[in-house]
């Protein structure tokens, strides 16, 4: 992958990485404008297979299973739940999609995807900010985010670790829901089950694997992984929009 970025007008821009491994660049200004254009350009290998094989250790292909002391430690807050729920709602919505105990893992969890998928309609919602997972099994509707944070929180419910990605949707075919154009920005969540690793969840399409999606950074909440934020000094009525456009060109 290569990644080019340009900024008018010219920034200040220093790179780092966040706590959870994406990188970062952090763009100061000297000058005053009355626009600002971030123009990036990324050439990537999209190579994931459309029906993946998952090899999960044998301690953790029956559900409830154990992670080791390690894994547990260093999942850390991506185990425990990020939203208020008085009474429990969203575990007991959780558990009734185990069948049986022991029950297997990935069937489990592509259950609880597809659960999201058949209980929530999808929203395109150009608002700002997310859905909390209640509100979201309330309103029975949501967009990408709202689905993706839905599905995290229902497996942290159940002692998974979970983490929301932020990225693009490669979608010629126009096919796939929460997309416009042949590229679009959103949002999934990926499970940690020992032997496999992190593995892709894509509730809002019912598809598990990371075909067709670009992740651009993975955190804990969703908040943590805006594409772009900042402040700017101005007056109050300084801010007139904002607009994203997403090309995608296919090379050989």
């Amino acid at each position: 992958m290569s990644h080019a970025l340009a900024i008018t007008p010219a920034p200040v821009l220093t790179w780092s990485h966040d706590v959870f491994g994406n990188v970062v660049a952090m763009a100061t200004f000297a000058t005053t404008t009355d626009t600002l254009v971030i123009d990036s350009v990324a050439d990537i290998l999209l190579n994931a297979p459309p029906w993946p094989i998952f090899d999960i250790a044998a301690s953790a292909i029956s559900y409830p299973f154990r992670y080791s002391d390690d894994d547990w430690t260093d999942l850390g807050a991506l185990a425990i739940e990020q939203y208020p729920d008085q009474g429990g709602r969203l575990g007991i919505w959780a558990r009734g999609f185990i069948r049986s105990n022991p029950t297997d893992t990935l069937s489990l969890l592509k259950d609880l995807s597809l659960g999201v998928a058949a209980r929530i309609s999808y929203q395109n919602r150009e608002v700002e900010g997310t859905q909390s997972p209640t509100q979201t099994l309330d309103r029975g509707c949501g967009s990408c985010r709202d689905f993706a944070v839905l599905f995290a929180e229902a497996t942290r419910s159940l002692g998974f670790g979970a983490r929301v990605v932020s990225g693009y949707l490669h979608n010629p075919d126009q096919d796939r829901a929460g997309s416009i154009g042949a590229g679009s920005t959103h949002a999934w969540a990926e499970v940690y089950v020992p032997g496999a690793g992190w593995i892709t969840f894509d509730p809002t399409n019912r598809s598990v694997g990371g075909f067709n999606l670009i992740p651009v950074a993975v955190a804990r909440d969703i908040r943590q992984a805006m594409p772009v934020s900042g402040t700017f000094v101005g007056l109050t009525n300084a801010f007139l929009g904002m607009a994203v456009e997403v090309d995608v060109s296919v090379t050989s």
